[in-house]
C-alpha cells in the first residue's frame, strides 16, 4: 500500500512522458490510497485538458468517472490538525499536506513528483524513481 498523489494519479491516467514511470509504480504496488482530496485535484486538472482542448467535456467526465471507480475504497480521511501542523512546519500546502498525513498515519511512503514535498518530507515522500530503487 502507498498514498499516491493527484500528480502520479493524473500520470497514470493521462498519458504522457511521466506516465512510463508511474506504470512501474503500479507495478510494483497496486494498491494506491489517497485522501478524498484527491478528486477535486484531478477534476482541476481535466478542466485544465478540456481548456488546452486536450480532451473533451465528454472525455473528461467519461476519466474521471473511471478514475473514481478506480479508487473507490482507497480514500481515508486525514486529521485536520496533523494536516495543519505539517503545513506550518513544512511551508507546504495544506492540501499538498493530507497527502503526507495520510502516508504518516498508516505507515507507508508517498509517491509523489511534487518537488517541494520531497524536499520538505524526505523520510515520508519519494519519487517515483525513488520508490523503484
Amino acid at each position: 500500500m502507498i498514498v499516491v498523489d493527484t500528480n502520479v494519479l493524473s500520470y497514470f491516467f493521462l498519458s504522457g512522458e511521466h506516465t512510463a514511470p508511474v506504470a512501474k509504480v503500479f507495478e510494483k504496488d497496486s494498491h494506491w490510497i489517497a485522501p478524498p482530496l484527491w478528486s477535486s485535484e484531478f477534476r482541476s486538472v481535466l478542466v485544465l485538458y478540456i481548456r488546452k482542448r486536450i480532451l473533451t467535456l465528454e472525455e473528461a467526465a467519461g476519466l474521471a468517472g473511471h478514475v473514481e471507480s478506480f479508487m473507490k475504497g482507497n480514500e481515508y480521511p486525514v486529521v485536520s490538525g496533523s494536516v495543519l501542523a505539517l503545513a506550518k512546519e513544512s511551508g507546504c500546502s495544506a492540501y499538498d499536506c493530507e497527502f503526507v498525513a495520510l502516508a504518516l498515519a498508516m505507515d507507508v511512503p508517498l509517491v509523489t513528483t511534487d518537488k517541494k514535498l520531497l524536499n520538505a518530507f524526505p523520510a515520508t515522500a519519494l519519487s517515483p524513481r525513488a520508490f523503484l530503487a
